[in-house]
């Protein structure tokens, strides 16, 4: 199954950018999100030597011109893409004494902001949030999600991330009316 969903995936990596050699760089954004996606649902870790060559590889490419963003805005998106979750998470835990998400989630986001820009991190956000949120209430109607359990995060960031990718941002931003 991961196989064939890596294929899936390559194709409309393909499809979308076209016979360039930049198209082997962004199949390898598609497959570590997809291999992240599935260690984070059944471990609920995004391992570090994943996550931060993914976040390296962005800011690289950028500074190559092998993506659509320039190397600023792809360290401002990596800086926002962590900082924002990072806050998320110490609200949350001086508020309940709890902790909502782990730090990979943080550099996730920040790997995804390297790579698709700061513009893009609210879409995902929004985006991996709202999937995050529907599944979980399935999950817990259904009995599949037990008292004291949680649905990661990072399967639904890496989900948004990949959907913002292959649509751009820009068509992304206008889906939420932003553009």
């Amino acid at each position: 199954m991961v196989e064939a969903l890596c294929a899936l995936l390559f194709a409309a990596v393909g499809w979308r950018m076209g016979a360039q050699p930049a198209a082997l760089l962004w199949c390898g954004f598609a497959a570590s999100l997809l291999a992240l996606s599935f260690i984070d649902w059944d471990t609920t870790v995004l391992p570090d030597n994943l996550t931060l060559p993914l976040l390296w590889a962005g800011l690289l490419a950028a500074a190559a011109g092998w993506t659509a963003i320039s190397l600023p805005t792809a360290l401002i998106g990596a800086c926002a893409g962590y900082l924002s979750l990072w806050a998320v998470y110490w609200l949350f835990k001086l508020a309940t004494g709890k902790e909502g998400m782990g730090f990979g989630d943080f550099k996730l986001l920040a790997a995804l902001g390297a790579w698709l820009g700061w513009q893009a991190l609210l879409p995902i956000v929004l985006c991996a949030s709202v999937l995050g949120a529907v599944v979980g209430i399935g999950m817990k109607v259904g009995g599949a999600l037990r008292e004291g359990r949680y649905v990661p995060f990072g399967p639904f960031l890496a989900g948004a991330g990949m959907l913002v990718a292959l649509a751009g941002t820009p068509k992304a931003l206008e889906w939420l009316g932003w553009s």
